[in-house]
């Protein structure tokens, strides 16, 4: 493992440098221990190698890959995982066309690191990739079929088994429509937008719709503040259903709540990010159907950042000053005492 010791940075204090997401483990957790890990594997270059992704119907609902010949030796590779670690279960493998998702269930503890079973499995795909296609790699120069590094998922939570699988399931189909709708998840850097230099992505024509409404709630508990949380939501669904365009940056509880509602019932909706958008980010969950949709878009008005940060008071208050610039019908004392 490369030494990661931390560093001292005027003006921030001690850190450690930074990693790709695709190469960041958890801090503290054991990956020599029994666990579930959803593993995921890009292809070098984002080379297509696997597969080539087929669908016939016009809501992509049975996209599904066809595997090439060195796809199907990727997925023999990846059950092959057990004969060299009898008490790790390779539960499923999803292959996409440059990239690919697998199950792997550490029964028992393990002297192995799950680094080093991924290095195994990475090693007999690029072994049977040179077999396969022997001018492509001389003697001399066998680089591997994989990027550097993977991503790890662990399971946790109740249900996040099931909510792996359905992930795996339906990456098919939501490359499908990302291909369907390639404008509205393509990411869009410099864009001027109140002023404002952002990324977005997602339906930019949300911004010229004639009535567009800051969504702001207090971030209070009192029972006076739920009641008006709760108002707040029944009032900009239906300002939202009668071609309302809701905008906020989600920061308190009950403008993540109006947001989710909002995305439930299929309503447009802008919302204004703290982070920006690494390559190759596409929107999770119902982030992504809203945005094929073109019910969605995303702005970011601050570069990415990989690590976890915790949003401060000045950045709330620069994303909420946002949402007032965008909309034409800001939130105001008047209408929250209106509804109150």
């Amino acid at each position: 493992m490369t030494d990661n010791n931390p560093k001292f940075i005027e003006g921030v204090g001690w850190r450690c440098e930074t990693k790709h997401s695709m190469l960041r483990r958890m801090q503290d957790h054991d990956y020599h221990e029994r666990c579930i890990y959803m593993i995921t594997i890009v292809v070098k270059y984002r080379s297509p190698l696997l597969g080539e992704l087929k669908w016939t119907a016009a809501d992509a609902s049975d996209a599904h890959i066809v595997s090439s010949t060195l796809g199907l030796e990727v997925e023999r590779c990846w059950f092959a995982i057990k004969q060299y670690y009898p008490d790790v279960e390779p539960i499923r493998v999803q292959l996409m066309p440059d990239h690919l998702h697998g199950l792997l269930f550490m029964k028992r503890n393990q002297e192995a690191h799950l680094g080093q079973i991924i290095k195994g499995f990475k090693i007999g795909c690029s072994k049977a990739w040179w077999a396969l296609c022997p001018t492509s790699c001389n003697s001399l120069n066998k680089t591997s079929l994989f990027e550097s590094g993977y991503q790890d998922s662990i399971l946790m939570g109740k249900n996040q088994l099931e909510h792996m699988n359905r992930y795996m399931t339906d990456n098919p189909r939501r490359l499908a429509i990302k291909r369907m709708n390639p404008n509205l998840f393509k990411i869009i850097d410099n864009i001027m937008v109140a002023g404002i230099n952002c990324a977005a992505i997602g339906n930019r024509w949300l911004l010229e719709r004639p009535l567009r409404m800051q969504v702001y709630c207090h971030n209070s508990t009192t029972n006076e503040n739920l009641m008006l949380i709760n108002r707040q939501n029944s009032y900009f669904l239906e300002c939202a259903k009668n071609g309302a365009v809701l905008v906020s940056p989600c920061i308190s509880a009950g403008e993540k709540e109006i947001a989710r509602a909002a995305l439930d019932a299929k309503l447009p909706l802008i919302v204004i990010l703290e982070n920006g958008f690494p390559p190759m980010y596409k929107p999770p969950g119902k982030y992504f159907e809203a945005c094929a949709e073109g019910l969605l878009l995303m702005l970011a008005p601050w570069p990415y950042h990989f690590d976890r940060r915790n949003i401060s008071r000045q950045q709330c208050l620069a994303l909420n000053d946002m949402a007032i610039k965008i909309s034409t019908e800001p939130w105001t004392k008047e209408i929250e005492e209106t509804l109150m």
